[in-house]
Parts: structure tokens; C-alpha cells; sequence
């Protein structure tokens, strides 16, 4: 087979795939002019409300948006903590330090690298507001033991949802599991637009009120400003691309699931750790990690097979220079040792069986 053509995540063949309904969808944005707030703003909104089950969407200008405007909404300010994981994109724990908040860094499970809900009482304090795990790599965290702590020291659960957009948790969607959930739409994401775009899920008809008027300069109305806010709104014509996306996403889901276990089934064969799967949840594997050892070799290795691989994360927050003196690195061994050992291997619903099988042998040869 040819092997240079294998792509980290193949963007140009799921456009292709919905090629003409994207280009309708486009048009129609570009026929009516409305840039801003068009109609198809509140088309995807209501979409997002029936597949969630949420009770409110608030489509925003990027995941990281939806986090920023989800803790505005919830009151956090200086001085205020917010409980995360260390194991993350930087924005998880940037939109806490932009408000004067404190990420307080919680270490992680080694199986799922998702933030250790046994952990996380023990790191409360009279400062805490918020906990806020991430749906890594496509997977639901333990939700309802942090939302059971949550509910025990009168706190809020946004879950960043960034990676995990169609998961489901004990048959409950992803972004409808706690207080706030907050997901992408960066193109690369599972549901993902052509640019920057995200959304915030809640059943509080409140906060959801807060964070409308925040995304728009904290108006209640046109010239209205009743709270502080943020140029925060998704663009019309990225909403009309995940419109599109929206109507075949179910199969994608599928069609990840389906890769997620071939590759699965090929690498437990020959030993090699993965990230593990709970059985009460599923995973729409914005990236399938496995975890070695020898991360550089491999990497060397597979690149000259023409496999492209990433690695998400080299180095936990708490080791980055800008969030460095909020915590020991000593406090989150999980962590440090997952840093050091995960690899992404390509996955996309457009991934085929023998690429799949090509990939899995280059692996473990």
C-alpha cells in the first residue's frame, strides 16, 4: 500500500465526504449577509440542545471562550480556586489564571489520564469554587464522584469537553453531565468547524442568561451592559460549517469507535499499553494514545514509515514555566510519568482497515 499519503487526521476527505453541503450551507450565510449572530446561530444552538440533552447552548468563539465565559458566568474572581487536572492544553487552566483564579492542579489515573476523582476532596479548600475536569482524549472522567463531592462542598463542575463532544457517560452525553460543559469546534476536534468555534451546554436558565450577555459584551440588550463581557460570539458562516458537519456526525462517531477497536484489538495482541476505556462510558477518540517507553525511537521509526504522530501532553501544566510556581512537580507523579511516554497514532473516520492494520504492525515491529 501506499504509505505517504497517510494523514494525522484527514480534513480534506471529510470535506470531500460533505463537500456539497457545506458549500450550500456556506452560500446561503454569504446570500443573506448576516456575519454576525445569523440564523443559523440558533439553528445550531437548537441542533446542539436535542443531541445533548441539554437545556441551553451557547455557541461561543472557541472552546477556550467557553471556558473563560462559563467561569464568568459562575462569579470566579481573584483569588478564587478552580480544581483541574495538570494533564491538559494550556487553556484548561489560562482561563483561570486570566481571571485571577488558581488552577489547583490534581493529579491524574495512569489507565484513562484523566484527573483521579479520589483526589480531588483532599485538595479543597475554603478558596475552592470550582472543579473542572477534562474529557481527555475523548473519554468522560468520573462524573459522578466529582459531581457527588462537588454537590458535598456546595461547588460548581464545568467539564471541558474540548475533546469529547458525542462521548457519552453512562448514557448521558458529554456536555450534559455537570453544571457547565464546554467543548471545540476547532477543525481538528470531532465535531469541528473551518476556524475557530465552541459552545457551552447548561439546564441553569441563569448562568446560561449570564453567559449570553457575556459572549456579547456582557449586554442584556443593544447598548445595555449589565456585567462585564467579551467579544465572544461564533461567527455565522462557522456555524453553517458545523450545520453540515452535524448531519452525518453520528456515523462519524461510529466510524471512530470502530478504528478505536481495530487498533485496540491489533495492539493488546502484542502488549502494547494503551489508554483504557471504562465500560460505563464511550470514547469518540479525538486521539488515539498509546503509551512506551521509547516515545523518540517510535516516533523516528514510524515517520520514515510515513506515520505522523503527535504528543499530547510533553509536559504537564504544572512544569510550564507560566503556571510553574502554583505547584510542585513532585505533586502530580502520574502526570509527569504520562508525559513522558504518550504517543497520538492517526485517527479519523476516514481511516482505513488496512491503514489501520499498516500502523498497528509499524508499531509494534
Amino acid at each position: 500500500m501506499s504509505t505517504s499519503m497517510i494523514p494525522f487526521m484527514d480534513l480534506k476527505a471529510q470535506y470531500l465526504a460533505f463537500k456539497t453541503e457545506i458549500d450550500n450551507r456556506i452560500q446561503r450565510v454569504l446570500d443573506h449577509g448576516q456575519y454576525i449572530m445569523g440564523p443559523e446561530v440558533r439553528e445550531l444552538e437548537d441542533k446542539l440542545i436535542n443531541y445533548t440533552g441539554a437545556k441551553n447552548c451557547i455557541t461561543v468563539a472557541s472552546g477556550t471562550e467557553a471556558l473563560l465565559i462559563s467561569l464568568m458566568a459562575l462569579g470566579i474572581k481573584a483569588g478564587d480556586e478552580v480544581i483541574t487536572t495538570p494533564f491538559t492544553f494550556a487553556a484548561t487552566a489560562e482561563v483561570i489564571s486570566l481571571l485571577g483564579a488558581i488552577p489547583v492542579f490534581v493529579d491524574v489515573e495512569f489507565d484513562t489520564c484523566n484527573i483521579n476523582a479520589k483526589l480531588i476532596e483532599s485538595a479543597i479548600t475554603a478558596k475552592t469554587k470550582v472543579i473542572m475536569p477534562v474529557s481527555l482524549y475523548g473519554q468522560p472522567a468520573d462524573m459522578d464522584e466529582i459531581n457527588e463531592i462537588a454537590a458535598k462542598f456546595n461547588l460548581f463542575v464545568i467539564e471541558d469537553a474540548a475533546q469529547s463532544f458525542g462521548a457519552e457517560y453512562k448514557r448521558k452525553k458529554s456536555c450534559n453531565l455537570s453544571t457547565v460543559g464546554c467543548t471545540s469546534f476547532f477543525p481538528s476536534k470531532p465535531l469541528g468547524c473551518y476556524g475557530d468555534g465552541g459552545a457551552i451546554f447548561t439546564s441553569d436558565d441563569s448562568i446560561a442568561q449570564a453567559c449570553r450577555e457575556i459572549r456579547i459584551h456582557g449586554q442584556s440588550k443593544r447598548y445595555m451592559h449589565t456585567r462585564i463581557g467579551v467579544g465572544g460570539r461564533m461567527d455565522t458562516l462557522q456555524c453553517a460549517i458545523v450545520l453540515a458537519k452535524l448531519e452525518r456526525f453520528e456515523w462519524e462517531v461510529q466510524k471512530r469507535m470502530e478504528i478505536g477497536q481495530q487498533y485496540n484489538q491489533l495492539l493488546d495482541k502484542a502488549g502494547i499499553s494503551r489508554v483504557q476505556l471504562r465500560p460505563d462510558r464511550t470514547s469518540v477518540y479525538a486521539q488515539y494514545t498509546i503509551k512506551v517507553i521509547n516515545r523518540e525511537t517510535l516516533q523516528n521509526r514510524l515517520a520514515e514509515s510515513g506515520i505522523p504522530t503527535a504528543v499530547h501532553y510533553p509536559l504537564p501544566l504544572n512544569e510550564q514555566p507560566a503556571y510553574k510556581n502554583l505547584c510542585c512537580p513532585d505533586c502530580t507523579p502520574v502526570a509527569n510519568e504520562l508525559s513522558k511516554q504518550v504517543i497520538s497514532l492517526p485517527m479519523s473516520p476516514y481511516l482505513k482497515p488496512d491503514q489501520v492494520q499498516y500502523i498497528a504492525a509499524n508499531v509494534v515491529a
